[in-house]
């Protein structure tokens, strides 16, 4: 089955296959096409979820496949072999072994700055400007800036930050927030940002704490959510 999500915006494109993957035989492939690497990310984190196999390819400069192998993982690797198959699972246990070693290192830091789980299961800190309250422009990123500083002081810590719209620019490379945000999720918070957004402001390649997130997830994630934080 082949879906072309080419000029569908976040969340289209994670839907779609979704809803093919639920269809499909197992063992069967659900091919998608899409124009941006954010959009690549996101499938991938889908059959992540999922449990499943995929692989990904650049055809072209605005043209990307994405293969995702529905059923269990054992039907899927039983059609899987070919030259493609090795070396994209030496890529996948190359970055493997990067995460592992980052995730020791947050681990060393996180026992040190918090012996225990400073978060508050279902709590969810909404951060969609990188403004807080409206009039002077300065002044709404100054109290911005003093508000997540703060969030980092408290004795209970959101489960997860959601920046969106403006606020995706606060966990990109000149943010005045940057390093309150590291401390975060240092701590374990869950920072994501959406990446439909930080397309539109041209600064994906400038993120620099958290993961790239999509709208179905961002609204999973409200959805499911005991308490919500605005500011």
């Amino acid at each position: 089955m082949r879906l072309d999500e080419r000029g569908k915006q976040c969340p289209l494109p994670v839907i779609e296959a979704k809803k093919a993957l639920e269809k499909a035989e197992p063992g069967s492939v659900v091919e998608v096409v899409v124009d941006n690497e954010i959009a690549v990310q996101n499938l991938k984190k889908l059959a992540l979820h999922k449990g499943l196999d995929s692989l990904s390819e650049k055809v072209s400069e605005r043209e990307f496949l994405v293969k995702i192998w529905a059923g269990v993982k054992e039907k899927a690797e039983q059609v899987r072999e070919n030259a493609e198959q090795a070396k994209e699972r030496a890529e996948q246990a190359r970055e493997s072994a990067e995460q592992e070693k980052e995730n020791a290192e947050q681990a060393e830091k996180e026992s040190i700055k918090c012996a225990l789980d400073c978060r508050e299961k279902g709590l969810v800190l909404v951060l969609a400007s990188d403004e807080m309250g409206q009039g002077d422009a300065v002044l709404g990123r100054l109290l911005m800036k003093g508000f997540v500083y703060a969030v980092t002081q408290q004795d209970k810590l959101p489960e997860t930050v959601l920046l969106f719209n403006g606020g995706a620019k606060m966990s990109c490379q000149g943010s005045d927030s940057l390093e309150d945000l590291k401390e975060l999720e240092a701590q374990g918070v869950e920072i994501l940002t959406c990446g439909t957004c930080l397309n539109h402001y041209g600064i994906a390649e400038k993120l620099l704490v958290g993961n790239v997130t999509n709208m179905y997830e961002i609204v999973e994630k409200m959805t499911v959510a005991k308490k919500i934080v605005r500011p």
